[in-house]
């Protein structure tokens, strides 16, 4: 009752402006709410074969980023982080249906990082990364992706870039809510 009172009080009578603004309102909940809900609720009721990209967009939200594919399908990023450990990859097929949802940061998926790779291949293939550190003197980039090493611990997969933007190496670090003090 306080939101509508408030808006009334901001726009006076004008039931115009009163719509568009709980509009928006919906709008901005709805997307907080698939920014944080739960893993097990992103994708409820996404059936891959069966569901399509504007239900799975009704479901989970709006994606960080969409890649149109040489088939005509598309790739959708859902990233969970900076402090989740998870990101989806929603594959779309050229007949506008869900055909896989995979969750990349996973082992499988980090053996496939190679030395030449661009940071165009390592964002399709594991999403935005938690963090982003730039090391100056060592002309490097490294992009840090915070994952589930085991069921009980977090850690990071690091990916070096060279200053051309390719892969030099990958390392791995210890999430720092494991150190004493983080």
């Amino acid at each position: 009752m306080g939101l509508i009172a408030s808006m009334l009080a901001l726009f006076g009578c004008d039931q115009q402006k009163v719509d568009e603004a709980m509009k928006k309102a919906g709008e901005t909940v709805r997307n907080t709410w698939n920014a944080i809900k739960p893993d097990s609720e992103l994708f409820k009721g996404i059936v891959p074969g069966q569901s399509t990209e504007e239900e799975l967009r009704r479901q989970a939200g709006k994606p960080e980023i969409v890649w149109e594919e040489a088939d005509g399908g598309r790739r959708l990023e859902y990233p969970r982080g900076p402090e989740g450990t998870t990101t989806w990859m929603v594959t779309i097929g050229a007949d506008g249906k869900v055909a896989k949802i995979e969750q990349v940061l996973s082992a499988e998926n980090f053996a496939r990082v190679r030395a030449g790779m661009s940071k165009d291949d390592i964002r399709r293939l594991l999403g935005k990364p938690s963090r982003v550190e730039a090391f100056a003197l060592k002309k490097e980039e490294v992009w840090g992706y915070r994952w589930m090493e085991t069921s009980t611990d977090k850690a990071f997969f690091n990916v070096h870039f060279n200053s051309d933007g390719s892969v030099t190496t990958t390392s791995r670090s210890d999430d720092p809510s494991r150190m004493q003090g983080g």
